[in-house]
């Protein structure tokens, strides 16, 4: 169906009286498995609605209107690939945690934990890795009739719990919850790992379906995550940028040119948001926490020493995405190299061969 309605010709020129240019109505379906309190879902609408809309109607004749699907209206946390690729949306933003199969590389950082726990950084790093492997954008267009508008940061990822820890040894037998390849990350703790989602989060956390939540501040304070979880402890597990805004191809070939040129400029400009307000937020989010429940810090010689038991995982994922085909190596290298490039020292400094 087209979703784009003609109203009719703006201005003849006096060169071809036989052609004018149209202004056209332009509505599109946008949304998230995700609530509006989780930074880049909110962002899509404060800056990457606003920003398009103001945009394209002080510079075209068009019109641009949203139906917005957040919270999970539309589309769940793990349909919105497969909602994005049927057109059910028309844009939509994901983690790409929810996508272990159909994109089982795009969470190469969270491969490598202990990294940055700079968002922009994270970002920066992840830009040139993509820029260096374009399977990483063209995949979304060759299976998946979707075009890859902006990648997406998160904030630095902590452990919020229900319970006071002070060693290790007391995350042993607990239910921790992550979403996809993070829940690797507590393995040496020796917990119960509950795969789940930031739309189910608070009411399970309250119903102890589990007890804790590998988690950026962001989302223990815009969610009241601190409500049922009043200890948060600062690990430095790092920032990732696994989150992707993309559009449906068949919209996407409809638009006119002139909204095609602004909707790729505002979704950099979105992808530079992602990183900017997670960084400038992470801060001032902790010391609101600090105002409302118990925030430690764990000590250095434990986070390298949980980072030294992680050592010889990267390697293990890069032989399993190998031999399905994908080039992990070559990506995997890639941010080790970038981080260094850009001014980042690993606690561990992870082998891959």
């Amino acid at each position: 169906m087209n979703k784009f309605f003609k109203t009719g010709a703006v201005a003849l020129t006096a060169a071809s009286i036989s052609s004018a240019a149209i202004a056209e109505d332009i509505t599109l379906r946008i949304g998230s498995g995700h609530p509006p309190g989780v930074v880049y879902a909110g962002l899509m609408i404060d800056y990457f609605q606003k920003e398009l809309k103001e945009r394209v109607e002080a510079r075209t004749d068009h019109t641009v209107n949203f139906v917005e699907g957040y919270s999970g209206s539309i589309v769940k946390v793990t349909e919105v690939l497969e909602g994005v690729q049927d057109g059910i949306l028309d844009i939509g933003g994901f983690c790409y945690c929810f996508e272990p199969s159909n994109l089982p590389l795009h969470a190469f950082q969270v491969m490598m934990p202990f990294g940055t726990m700079d968002p922009e950084k994270s970002l920066k790093i992840a830009q040139e890795v993509y820029e260096e492997v374009p399977y990483l954008s063209d995949i979304f267009e060759e299976k998946f009739n979707q075009v890859l508008l902006s990648r997406i940061a998160d904030g630095g990822y902590n452990l919020g719990t229900s319970f006071a820890w002070d060693d290790l040894s007391d995350l042993q037998g607990q239910k921790i919850a992550g979403a996809g390849l993070n829940l690797n990350w507590l393995k040496l703790a020796g917990v119960s790992e509950v795969q789940s989602s930031l739309a189910t989060a608070y009411t399970e956390m309250k119903t102890n379906v589990y007890e804790g939540w590998i988690m950026f501040p962001s989302a223990w304070v815009n969610l009241k995550l601190y409500e049922p979880g009043p200890f948060y402890t600062l690990i430095g597990f790092g920032s990732m940028t696994w989150h992707g805004l993309t559009i449906n191809q068949d919209t996407y070939n409809e638009l006119p040119d002139d909204f095609k040129e602004i909707l790729h400029e505002v979704a950099a400009d979105y992808e530079q948001q992602t990183g900017i307000v997670n960084a400038v937020e992470y801060d001032r989010l902790v010391d609101d926490l600090r105002g409302k429940i118990t925030v430690t810090e764990i000590d250095p010689s434990v986070r390298k020493e949980w980072a030294e038991s992680l050592a010889e995982w990267p390697q293990s994922l890069v032989d399993d995405l190998e031999a399905q085909g994908l080039p992990a190596k070559q990506v995997l290298n890639l941010v080790l190299e970038r981080a260094e490039a850009n001014g980042y020292e690993w606690p561990v400094r992870y082998e891959i061969k």
